[in-house]
């Protein structure tokens, strides 16, 4: 029977949780960017989840760039319906940001309490 060592595990600190605070704040805030900040986000999510090893903060990582490229998903099948007219584009991308800020709220509330985002709430 092997033993765990847990001195091969960091632990974690407080800029490892800014980190996630800060991550989780620039997804929420990347409609007032035009999707600038969610890029940088995504781009940090990646390299970050690369290198973790505490299954909280790997789980949050997943659910920030699964949120992401659902909603990339969903922009570009609604896109469509801006060639109709202006309304029926506009109401299917107002549903969406409604949908991501509920995801990055609920995410970041949850990374708060230290627990498990919701995972199987993609779609």
């Amino acid at each position: 029977m092997s033993e765990t060592n847990f001195a091969d595990f960091e632990p974690r600190t407080d800029g490892d949780r800014t980190v996630m605070h800060v991550l989780y704040g620039l997804h929420t805030l990347a409609w007032f960017s035009g999707g600038v900040f969610a890029i940088i986000a995504l781009i940090i999510n990646y390299i970050r989840r690369a290198d973790e090893t505490d299954p909280l903060y790997v789980s949050h990582h997943n659910y920030m760039i699964s949120t992401f490229w659902w909603t990339m998903l969903w922009l570009v099948v609604t896109s469509p319906l801006w060639l109709l007219f202006f309304f029926p584009g506009a109401i299917a991308y107002f549903i969406i940001w409604l949908w991501y800020l509920y995801r990055c709220v609920l995410g970041w509330m949850r990374f708060n309490s230290q627990r498990l985002p919701v995972l199987n709430s993609a779609v």
